[in-house]
């Protein structure tokens, strides 16, 4: 029988028949209608939920002529998030600093929140992972064909139209697969994280766990700013280049 979290299993109980009753409403099958909603939805919904409420209790708080020590780091954050964009995809990188901010705090939070007592880390879960990847893998390209028009396929033709028939395929496949790689390289790490921490608890519970918890927070940080990190590389790739433009 497969383990269910006791706070996933509340949410699915208040929750569970309005989903089951609008799924049939759609004409949509579920599996499970005693188990609708699966355990890392759950603690994505509460994430997203307490992410907001922290959002918006930062922005009341917020004060130019005596900013708190919370609105330091914060900003703190936000500059740092803004000269790495700039020195990725230039000045014009300002533009998409809000998606790139926004989706790397919230993948932070999503993968340090397995740390928290009867929690799953959604990250833990391929798809949430593949569901980040996908909206990268979206936004990047809506960005390029915005930028570009309908040159932007030049970008899979190859530096020569006599090499097109060769690079189409190969370009094809290589887009194809910066969703794949995002989503089973976050997914793989977080998981194992998880896993390795939960077996020591299981031999040492207390002792060696604190040392590996820190750690994962290091681990999950930086999971975090490779995610965000190549979607701006994929962004750079994707606008005009100068050479391009003549």
């Amino acid at each position: 029988m497969e383990h269910h979290f006791l706070l996933a299993k509340a949410i699915n109980k208040i929750f569970g028949p309005i989903v089951v009753f609008i799924s049939n409403l759609l004409g949509l099958r579920i599996a499970d209608k005693e188990y609708p909603i699966p355990d890392f939805l759950c603690f994505l919904i509460i994430i997203v939920l307490i992410s907001a409420i922290i959002h918006w209790w930062a922005s009341r708080k917020y004060k130019v002529d005596e900013p708190t020590g919370f609105q330091h780091l914060f900003e703190s954050l936000y500059d740092g998030f803004r000269d790495i964009i700039e020195s990725v995809i230039g000045e014009e990188g300002k533009k998409y600093l809000p998606f790139h901010f926004s989706l790397g705090t919230f993948i932070f939070f999503s993968n340090i929140s397995g740390l928290i007592p009867g929690f799953e880390s959604p990250s833990s879960n391929i798809n949430f992972t593949a569901g980040c990847a996908i909206i990268v893998f979206i936004y990047y390209n809506i960005i390029g064909f915005k930028k570009s028009g309908i040159k932007y396929l030049k970008h899979f033709m190859g530096p020569n139209i006599f090499l097109a028939p060769l690079m189409i395929p190969i370009e094809i496949v290589s887009h194809l697969a910066r969703p794949f790689s995002l989503a089973v390289r976050l997914f793989a790490n977080i998981f194992g994280e998880d896993m390795v921490i939960l077996v020591f608890l299981g031999m040492l519970p207390f002792i060696l766990p604190m040392p590996l918890m820190f750690l994962s927070i290091l681990t999950s940080l930086i999971q975090a700013f490779v995610f965000v990190m190549l979607s701006m590389l994929y962004i750079s790739d994707a606008m005009p280049h100068e050479e391009e433009a003549h």
